[in-house]
């Protein structure tokens, strides 16, 4: 039989200095975020814990869960601000015209972090490999670049895009969210960047895309496992999904650069992400690549895998 055309790959992202997983274990995992250190539930921690019980005892604020789907609240052992500032060293790539090169002060990437009812702070550490992928590839393009960012949260994968030279548009149906990611725009300097920044429905966004023959070169798709849209509209990632990609294929450009898909929270395996997004491109010249988000566990140098990923690139 033949071979499948991708490869299977843990990414890792490496770049990070004001993140760190600290320790997991038990169903929980203990993360610095910036200044402060959270301890979270973790269902693939299924080992014991490292660290003694004195350092899980000192983290700032510990997620307390209910039985509800991601429900639950924080329990703050000290005080913390309502928000705090993080940053994402962005690395400087070489390119073909030394113009091109980003100034250092574009370099990294600010952001704003804080606890959410949903036990999220405002960014997702592993997808970081994602925006250094994104980056680099944009960059060496060495030609105008457009990227869509669909499900794009606080828009720390829009604001990397953007600083390596792209045109973003960035969709989201929480309104919430977009207008933290304004506020991470102009946290981290990119207010002249162009960004565009829509309140929708992805797959409703995405299908005037199509009808107005709107084309992008790179595609970032990181949808939840369950969402309402801004009118109510329902999405479920495996019912959603397949609609979403041909409809995202329909907007590619004749030369596109990437397509990223992130799962969470759903059993798919890298397997089936690596073999939807291998038929959404095959008419196109490139190379399809699945496998984990890991991070890596600085007490026990564990791997803690984080999410499935398949993304294509051009070549």
């Amino acid at each position: 039989m033949p071979s499948p055309h991708f490869s299977f790959t843990l990414l890792e992202a490496k770049n990070w200095q004001d993140y760190e997983l600290l320790d997991s274990g038990d169903g929980l995992k203990l993360e610095r975020f910036g200044k402060h250190v959270f301890a979270r539930p973790e269902a693939q921690a299924i080992w014991k814990r490292s660290l003694p019980k004195q350092d899980w005892d000192a983290a700032h604020a510990v997620f307390q869960p209910t039985a509800e789907e991601s429900g639950g609240h924080w329990h703050f052992n000290k005080r913390i601000e309502e928000k705090w500032e993080m940053t994402y060293p962005l690395p400087l790539f070489a390119s073909q015209h030394p113009k091109q090169i980003l100034r250092d002060e574009r370099q990294v990437l600010r952001f704003w972090a804080m606890t959410t009812p949903g036990r999220h702070l405002g960014v997702f550490p592993e997808t970081a490999a994602h925006w250094d992928f994104m980056a680099d590839l944009i960059q060496r393009a060495n030609r105008p670049v457009k990227v869509l960012n669909l499900f794009g949260y606080t828009g720390l994968a829009t604001l990397a895009a953007a600083a390596a030279g792209a045109q973003v548009t960035h969709v989201d149906a929480s309104k919430k969210s977009v207008s933290w990611a304004r506020e991470n725009q102009a946290l981290s300097g990119l207010d002249a960047s162009p960004i565009r920044w829509i309140v929708e429905d992805a797959v409703k966004y995405m299908q005037r895309e199509e009808k107005r023959g709107v084309r992008y070169d790179g595609v970032i798709l990181d949808p939840p496992k369950f969402g309402r849209g801004p009118k109510g509209e329902i999405w479920e990632v495996y019912k959603s999904l397949p609609h979403l990609l041909e409809v995202c294929r329909a907007c590619l450009s004749e030369n596109p650069l990437f397509v990223v898909a992130t799962l969470y929270a759903v059993r798919a395996s890298a397997v089936h992400a690596a073999q939807a997004l291998d038929e959404m491109m095959k008419k196109y010249e490139g190379k399809t690549e699945s496998g984990e988000l890991v991070v890596r566990e600085k007490s026990a140098n564990r791997l803690l895998s984080q999410a499935v990923y398949a993304r294509w690139r051009a070549g």
